[in-house]
């Protein structure tokens, strides 16, 4: 069996998701916080909030952070240290054009000297375990040709591939004869993301690429909660378990974001992200009821009836 890992999607793996995940059912080796990074000269206290490990107790954790210098990676770096975290992973894969344009995430993959001098201060940092999740490139390909052979310079714990570029987004399907090539050339283990959502995916890279160090699944793992723990115990749950477990999840996710969100209107927008990726698992009709419910009333309704799917 693989190391499954969560990886992290901003609005979604918060740190009250990932309690609850944890909580309930677990099977994933670590969760990655959503991206920290420099605005305004600081960090923002909604994120320090979240990687607080007063906030993540009993939940295996590691804070992420984004940068587009070899300055704010020190910030950034040093802040989480601070805080008494030993691991840190470095975001080299965000897709988005707002951060890429600014040479964050995969926009950094474009700049290799950056890169270069953001690899010498890894080296500074002895007493933390870098990570590193990546595309194959912002514009193509053959920009992680030029980066790989930079990351190669330190051991990381792993770095962590999605096989698409940045301007992709998540269209498009992933570049598994791209994965077999890093394969090849990287010195560090290598863990596979992107559109994983089901067991046989997750027991076909297992057979099939014998190479990979883990798995990281991020929307799979929101629409189907149990996927991690059914993989790494050799089961398969049916529809209905898959369901009910939701269901508590949720029930338990109302009662903590209750404590911090006012009024109906933020628990409503809040509570629908929380079944956005479950269409599959719960079908269309149930799925479009729950997210076009107008009032917490209704919605509250339609999620009682996927006790009886």
């Amino acid at each position: 069996m693989l190391p499954i890992y969560f990886a992290p999607l901003q609005g979604y793996t918060d740190d009250v998701y990932r309690r609850i995940h944890q909580q309930f059912i677990g099977g994933v080796k670590c969760y990655y916080t959503p991206f920290v990074r420099v605005e305004a000269g600081g960090i923002r206290s909604k994120d320090l909030r979240d990687i607080a490990p007063e906030n993540n107790k009993n939940v295996p954790v590691v804070p992420q952070i984004i940068f587009n210098s070899s300055k704010e990676f020190e910030y950034l770096t040093n802040r989480v240290e601070e805080m008494g975290y030993k691991q840190i992973d470095l975001n080299m894969g965000c897709p988005f054009p707002l951060q890429a344009k600014h040479k964050r995430g995969s926009g950094i993959l474009q700049h290799p000297g950056i890169v270069e001098e953001i690899i010498d201060k890894v080296k500074q940092h002895p007493g933390i375990e870098f990570s590193v999740k990546m595309r194959l490139g912002w514009e193509n390909e053959e920009e992680i040709e030029q980066i790989m052979p930079i990351l190669n310079k330190v051991d990381f714990q792993h770095i962590t591939i999605h096989p698409r570029t940045g301007i992709q987004q998540y269209k498009g399907n992933v570049n598994y004869s791209a994965l077999e090539r890093l394969c090849k050339i990287s010195r560090n283990h290598l863990i596979i993301n992107g559109d994983i959502t089901t067991l046989e995916q997750m027991r076909e890279i297992e057979e099939q690429y014998p190479q990979i160090a883990g798995i990281m699944i991020g929307r799979g793992l929101l629409g189907t909660p149990s996927l991690a723990y059914e993989y790494s115990n050799g089961c398969e749950w049916s529809t209905r378990e898959r369901i009910a477990l939701m269901l508590k999840m949720h029930d338990a996710l109302m009662a903590e974001y209750s404590k911090i969100l006012k009024g109906d209107t933020q628990m409503l927008n809040k509570m629908r992200t929380f079944w956005e990726y479950a269409e599959n698992l719960i079908g269309r009709k149930p799925y479009k009821k729950v997210m076009k419910s107008g009032n917490l009333k209704n919605y509250l309704a339609a999620v009682q009836e996927l006790k009886f799917i």
